[in-house]
């Protein structure tokens, strides 16, 4: 159940995307290519063959997308900086069309009274530091260091709220051990040291935040999962405690001080062979707040036959649970049950929920998309969120992902998450069901009243002459 009294006016209500899911323009106005260009280029990598080269065409129409998103009453955008975009060879002379670009995003956003919420690193390294060794190079923390640097000093001014990194056991582990994302390697020892550099960057992008904005609001965002063991038995437990050793609390411990959880999976140990005399302060740094980004759960069972983690995930398909077009179990308690697991960690800051949402189909039918499954969804989590805010819990926001229908990494332009529609053959938007939804439940909570959510459908935002030439 949402209640107005379970969210004060503080609370930050918002909607999030990521530069290489939207932008497109991929070599425009001197633009660097990054490792996801490069995936994208190489044949049966993403489903369809997609690319991110066009993507929303947010790079010309965002004008017309932050527009939206007013007319939507959201008032906090999350949204990242593409590395490749401002340091076309990842380090040097900056590109200044690039710089600029961000500086008219951020400056209409906050014409239209909506908050920026910067991420500094969304999975889009640039190639040239790839080619490098990219994050197997260790020397990319100072190559982060001073990206950051360059960030906070063009934009403090205007951005307070900034986000380190996106999601790092995702692009380490799909990255460097799957070979399912860019840049589509595999293997435990490439995998071990681009954790390690990445929770070395995500502290010291932090640290090079303070330093140079005393008024900052900073935090990084990592994926959690609530992962349950299949049957009560020990193996069952001791392989639900290995993956989340790995998928929970691999970046979040070093972060507060707690070093690596490799008590809990022993192959972590690993990671001292790219540890320095020093590194386990450098890994920790006290920040603002924990970006939360949750959808589903995992279960999960022992399997000896799989390496390193022993353990097998149970398809959501196979349990017969509610599933999303991505096949991820619709588990609502899910997100609750982890923000109570974040908030008994002695240390922990603000949590804010930066990414939440769901795919499915919706397909237009006469001008329309209708999207029940996606409101329930929003409902259902949301109303957990306010569950735990009833205990006390630290939570302190919530970011819908996304704004708009993206690029969805490997799975190309088939999976839909976007409280907007984009017809991607003609880049048409149409706010769905969902969005008026979401529109209507801001509205009723800022009026105190959260009966009759489901708002009024068929409205159609304005584009002023003014705003759009």
């Amino acid at each position: 159940m949402i209640r107005p009294s379970d969210f004060d006016a503080g609370f930050a209500w918002g909607v999030s995307s990521s530069a290489y899911q939207t932008e497109g323009a991929w070599d425009s106005e001197g633009k660097g290519p990054s490792v996801w260009d490069v995936f994208t280029s190489r044949q049966q990598k993403v489903r369809g063959g997609h690319t991110g080269r066009v993507a929303c065409d947010f790079y010309n129409r965002y004008i017309k997308d932050i527009i939206l998103m007013e007319f939507l009453q959201v008032r906090n955008f999350r949204t990242s900086l593409s590395w490749s975009r401002i340091l076309p060879e990842g380090s040097g002379k900056p590109n200044l069309k690039g710089l600029d670009f961000y500086d008219r995003m951020i400056d209409f956003c906050l014409e239209c009274g909506i908050r920026p919420w910067l991420t500094l690193y969304h999975w889009d390294l640039p190639q040239a530091l790839d080619e490098r060794g990219g994050w197997n190079n260790r020397d990319i923390l100072g190559w982060f260091s001073d990206y950051a640097a360059l960030c906070v000093r063009r934009y403090g001014d205007r951005v307070r709220h900034w986000m380190v990194l996106n999601e790092p056991i995702v692009f380490t582990g799909a990255g460097h051990f799957l070979g399912l994302h860019a840049p589509g390697r595999k293997g435990l020892g490439g995998f071990l040291s681009a954790v390690h550099h990445a929770a070395l960057c995500q502290a010291e992008g932090a640290r090079v935040i303070r330093t140079l904005q005393a008024n900052s609001y900073v935090g990084t965002t990592q994926s959690f999962t609530h992962i349950d063991p299949l049957e009560p038995g020990r193996m069952h437990q001791e392989a639900a405690r290995r993956v989340d050793a790995v998928a929970n609390r691999l970046f979040l411990e070093p972060l507060l001080g707690m070093g690596y959880p490799w008590n809990d999976f022993p192959a972590l140990e690993g990671l001292q062979a790219w540890m320095k005399a020093g590194d386990e302060s450098l890994l920790a740094c006290p920040l603002d707040f924990i970006g939360v980004q949750q959808y589903t759960r995992e279960v999960v069972r022992h399997s000896p036959l799989i390496p390193y983690l022993q353990a097998r995930m149970v398809n959501a398909k196979a349990r017969r649970g509610p599933v999303t077009d991505m096949g991820w179990e619709v588990y609502p308690e899910g997100i609750y049950q982890i923000l109570k697991k974040l908030a008994a960690y002695a240390n922990i800051p603000d949590l804010i929920i930066t990414e939440n949402g769901a795919a499915y189909a919706d397909p237009v039918t006469e001008g329309k998309v209708h999207d029940p499954e996606r409101i329930a969804y929003f409902e259902s989590y949301i109303g957990q969120v306010a569950r735990a805010r009833r205990e006390g819990l630290p939570v302190k926001g919530y970011f819908a992902w996304s704004l708009t229908d993206n690029f969805e990494w490997a799975e190309g332009y088939d999976r839909r998450f976007g409280l907007i529609h984009v017809d991607f053959r003609t880049q048409q938007r149409t706010i769905k069901s969902s969005g008026y939804w979401y529109r209507s439940l801001l509205q009723q909570l800022q009026a105190g009243n959260a009966d009759g959510l489901r708002g009024k459908e068929g409205e159609d935002p304005a584009f002023p002459h003014s705003r759009v030439a």
